[in-house]
């Protein structure tokens, strides 16, 4: 009994001493930063945990399309949604003045478009009127309040969809997440207790998938690492504030293990280089850290 209590101090006082270098190091990128930044660092295997600000309620932006995809395909589940029935795009949902590569590969409508196209575009994408078109389907917003809700998950308030946050810059703070809900949320969805395995494999390759924020978490990994991510950015309003620079993550070690990110750059008055820079060498630090 008593070298089992020694080994446990000695493992504690090893992930202590861990934990402090990696705090060190981070504390070093955000001092001086005129911005909150909200960081969870979660091993998926070996329940390693990294907090800073992680209980902040922090906007998410288009983060928060992760949790509207995975509301999708739990109505898909229930035979709610198919992801080949077709949506008709026209005027009505392909909004102006908002990011939609949606509407820049069918300026002109189309009659039917699947369901699917339209959950890889807001996912991989970051497609604003994909997200409307989903919520529409899923009848709002408290459809995926509801369903993250029953799974337990936390920290996480979902109130308003893209248009809104378009009108209203002060809405996008009534969208938000801890940093800890967010890797908690990575962690049940890698676990498959968000969905069955079916749509857990067909979400986790979309977010494979992602092509936004490349110079944010995955900017300084090694070329090819796997990562499932979803990003988010608010932009700056005239004051010069951002109020989100965000990206979530899983990311796939070398050895085959993973840890799931979450890092939100809020309110910060730096430039949208250095807040995503702060992401980017945070991500660095966290890498190094589970590849010593």
């Amino acid at each position: 009994m008593k070298k089992t209590a020694l080994l446990f101090l000695l493992i504690s006082a090893f992930t202590f001493a861990q934990s402090s270098a990696l705090e060190q190091k981070i504390n070093s990128i955000v001092k001086d930063k005129k911005a909150t930044v909200g960081i969870s660092v979660l091993g998926l295997e070996n329940g390693f945990k990294y907090n800073k600000n992680s209980e902040k309620k922090l906007p998410m932006q288009s983060v928060f399309k992760f949790h509207i995809a995975a509301a999708v395909l739990d109505f898909v589940e229930k035979g709610k949604l198919s992801l080949d029935q077709k949506v008709v795009l026209n005027q009505s949902n392909l909004l102006e003045n908002t990011w939609s590569p949606l509407r820049d590969k069918y300026p002109n409508g189309n009659p039917g478009v699947p369901l699917s196209e339209i959950l890889e575009f807001t996912v991989a994408r970051s497609d604003n009127n994909g997200c409307d078109i989903m919520l529409k389907l899923l009848g709002g917003t408290q459809t995926v309040q509801k369903f993250m809700d029953s799974k337990g998950v936390k920290g996480f308030q979902i109130k308003y969809n893209e248009a809104a946050m378009h009108k209203d810059w002060n809405v996008q703070y009534e969208n938000y997440s801890m940093t800890q809900s967010a890797v908690d949320v990575l962690k049940k969805f890698y676990d498959g207790k968000l969905l069955s395995k079916k749509s857990t494999d067909y979400l986790m390759k979309v977010m494979l998938s992602t092509s936004t924020g490349l110079n944010k978490l995955v900017e300084q990994l090694p070329k090819n690492t796997p990562v499932a991510r979803k990003t988010g950015a608010s932009g700056k309003n005239n004051a010069g504030l951002t109020g989100a620079e965000n990206e979530i993550a899983i990311v796939t070690l070398p050895n085959g293990k993973h840890y799931a990110i979450a890092v939100f750059v809020s309110n910060s008055m730096e430039s949208d280089a250095t807040n995503c820079k702060m992401i980017s060498d945070i991500s660095k630090v966290v890498w190094d850290h589970f590849n010593k």
